[in-house]
């Protein structure tokens, strides 16, 4: 059934012909009687899926996650992390954690199914994040140098932080010597005009 509305009521950018949505995949679910608005419509001929939700010049990587390291189930497309990394620098002794990318997208996640050492199936999770080619490498280093961390973000704050790395020591209260003991001043009292 079609359904004809006034064009000064329809949404702003809202497509008016066939050919401008034909060719679009769908990035975001529409139902019936919604309006077609172009935020929720892959660029032309991008397909649908994953895929069409990658924009020009960005690239999406996928990282074994835990339960811890998913923020418990909190990391959901749409939210925005940043990746930590702990392990041992070259030439250093003691761990380190550092921020190796900041306000990144989560546009999936999810699970796959791989084998142990010895065989069996084991459903693993996984979170698909939005980066640059550049970011991408950094993240695919940062996965085989240690282990990494999602940091959740509020999606208001895209502030891009200067944190310098921690280290284990950095991390406990260093115990110091004990200060020396501080002698009392003797005194002489005088008596009686004497010394």
């Amino acid at each position: 059934r079609i359904i004809h509305i006034n064009p000064a009521d329809l949404p702003p950018g809202t497509p008016r012909r066939r050919s401008d949505v034909v060719g679009h995949g769908v990035i975001v679910p529409i139902s019936k009687g919604e309006f077609i608005l172009p935020n929720r419509l892959a660029g032309e001929n991008a397909g649908s899926g994953l895929p069409s939700l990658i924009p020009p010049g960005m690239r999406a990587v996928s990282v074994r996650v835990n339960e811890v390291v998913s923020v418990a189930g909190f990391v959901t497309p749409g939210t925005r992390v940043d990746v930590l990394l702990t392990g041992t620098p070259a030439g250093g002794s003691e761990q380190q954690t550092t921020t190796v990318l900041q306000n990144v997208a989560v546009l999936a996640s999810g699970h796959t199914l791989e084998r142990t050492s010895t065989g069996e199936a084991q459903t693993t999770a996984v979170i698909t994040l939005l980066v640059t080619p550049d970011d991408a490498q950094r993240l695919a280093l940062a996965s085989s140098e240690g282990h990494i961390q999602l940091a959740l973000r509020n999606p208001l704050d895209t502030r891009q932080e200067d944190v310098a790395a921690s280290s284990t020591k950095g991390l406990y209260k260093m115990a110091s010597a004990a200060p020396a003991p501080v002698r009392a001043a003797s005194r002489r009292v005088a008596r009686n005009g004497r010394g």
